[in-house]
Parts: structure tokens; sequence; C-alpha cells
């Protein structure tokens, strides 16, 4: 019987890993920059932009232990790999863009209506600004290439593929730049307004809708998150060539039961029972054990299956 070819996910864990160094530069120099302009002009849709670069820097170091972690070969505490601990730190990285970036950039607005502070030489804070928006522009292409890289091998649009990837780290790259641009938008918006108008209260609402924005991208990276960490079923894509290469041997009746989950980023955990023709089944026991090994070696061939467990479903009566 010729091999069985899976078509699914490859590993791109240089990808993923040149993306997140990518944003980790680019958050921490905009970060700091926007830290100091906040402290010159008294911004308080800086100081939301600067908490949100923070955020953003703090969640792309926790994806880099994640990366390193989950790229652990297999051990007997873990037979199939680490590959989950990228999911863990990914949930880590959600809640430290609801907490530093979402919550705290809230808190500050809400105090900055409550007493609004004066706002000196507000160029400067428009300049970095601007020169922010480039960073993260640039930061933004990098993920947004490797994303459309990554959902053109598996045939899917960006969209499917945020909301189905395996690998969490381009599209959690890719969110938070999205949100960091419109950031700017609403903080660039706010301060103009105080600057045309004198109406401080319009950076305390930028800092605002800033911190509401991070909390929804928070959310969606959680979701995401969860659903890997707790085992959810692959994507009917990922799941379909697999049923096609266990209806494929003419031994094969019926499949009683397939489950597949990922156990890490582009690895698969593929527990089936099928029901054997027959004539297999009279041919002996040795003879089915010999086609089960055949077709579990067939499956393991493929670069994103991790491990398979084939049972028999058996007829009675």
């Amino acid at each position: 019987m010729p091999g069985l070819h899976i078509p699914g996910p490859k590993r791109n864990g240089g990808a993923s890993l040149r993306t997140v160094l990518t944003a980790v530069g680019a958050n921490l120099g905009i970060a700091v920059a926007k830290a100091v302009a906040a402290m010159i002009t008294g911004s308080v849709a800086l100081w939301a932009e600067a908490l949100h670069s923070f955020a953003d820097t703090g969640t792309e170091v926790l994806m880099l232990v994640g990366l390193r972690r989950s790229g652990r070969a297999e051990d007997q505490r873990h037979p199939f790999g680490y590959g989950q601990e990228h999911y863990f730190w990914a949930f880590l990285a959600s809640l430290a863009i609801f907490l530093i970036g979402g919550v705290l950039s809230i808190a500050e607005g809400v105090e900055s209506l409550v007493a609004p502070r004066k706002l000196t030489t507000p160029w400067i804070g428009a300049s970095v600004l601007v020169l922010a928006a480039a960073f993260e522009g640039y930061s933004w292409r990098v993920a947004r290439r490797q994303l459309n890289t990554d959902a053109r091998e598996r045939r899917r649009s960006v969209i499917e593929h945020l909301s189905r990837a395996s690998d969490p780290s381009a599209a959690t790259v890719y969110l938070e730049d999205s949100a960091a641009l419109l950031g700017i938008a609403l903080a660039m918006t706010g301060l103009l307004i105080h600057v045309f108008t004198g109406w401080a209260g319009s950076e305390g609402l930028a800092s605002i809708a800033i911190g509401v924005l991070l909390i929804v991208v928070a959310a969606l990276l959680a979701r995401r998150s969860k659903g890997l960490l707790i085992d959810e079923s692959v994507p009917p894509d990922v799941l379909r060539p697999i049923r096609d290469a266990l209806q494929r041997p003419d031994w094969i009746a019926d499949i009683r039961r397939l489950d597949v989950v990922f156990v890490g980023p582009s690895q698969l955990l593929v527990v089936t029972t099928v029901a054997p023709v027959p004539q297999v089944v009279d041919a002996g026991g040795r003879e089915l054990i010999r086609r089960v090994q055949r077709l579990r070696a067939d499956l393991l061939r493929s670069p994103v299956i991790a491990d398979v467990t084939i049972g028999i479903w058996a007829e009675h009566g």
C-alpha cells in the first residue's frame, strides 16, 4: 500500500519567532517614546498609548517564553511533548493585555475626566504618535505577511485562519498591531481635539476607548487560547484529509469514531475506531494487526501527526 499523504498545517516556528521578535523590538521602543512624550506633554491619551505599548511588549515576551518552552521534546511525563505550553503562555498574554492595557487605560481616562490635566508642547506627542504608527505599521506588515502565507498554505481566508490557527503567535501579533494602529488613531484624535478646542475631556474619552479596544482584543485571544487548551476538535479542513486517508484502505468498512485534537502548534493527536470488512476479520487476528500497524505507520509519516491510536470495532452476534 502506498504511503498516505495527510496535507495540513506545517510547523513554522522560525517565522513565528521572527514575527514576535519584530513586534517586541518595535513595541519596546514605542512604549518608551510614548511614556517620555506623555511626561513632557501631560497628554492622557499618550499615557494610555504608553500603557498599551508596554502591555503589548509584555505580551510578546510571554509569547517568546511560550515558543521556547513548547519546543522541548517529549519525555516520560509529557509523551506528546510540550506544545500546549504555547497555548498557556498565549492565555497569560491575553490577561496581560486586559489588565495592563485595558483596565489601566480606562482608569487613566476616567481620572482625567474627573481632574483634567494641562497639555503642553503637543507637537511632541503628535510627532511620537506618527513615529509609533510607522513602527507599528511595519510590525503589522510582518505579521500580516506570515498570516497570508499560512492561510494560503491551508487554503483559507485570513479571517478563517485567525479563528482556526493552531499557532497563536502571528494572530496575536497581528491583532495587537491592528489594535495599536487604531489606538494611535484614537489618541491622535483626542490630542488634536484638545489642542484645537481646549476640551481636555477628549483625551480622557480617547483613553477609555483605547482601554475598551484592548479588552475586546484580549477577550478574542483568550477565547482562542482556551479552545486550544481544552482540546477543542480541529477545524473541518484539517479533519477532512485525515478522514479521507482512513477511508482509503479497502479493508476498512466504516469509521465508527474519529477524534483529532491539537497537542501543540501544527501537531495532531488522532484517535479513531474503525470497523474492518468481514474478510479481514475472517483472516484472523494476525492479519488484522498487520493492517492496523501499516495504517498507523502510514498516518505517522505525515509531519503534522504526533501520534495515532487505532481501535477495532468488533461486531458481535
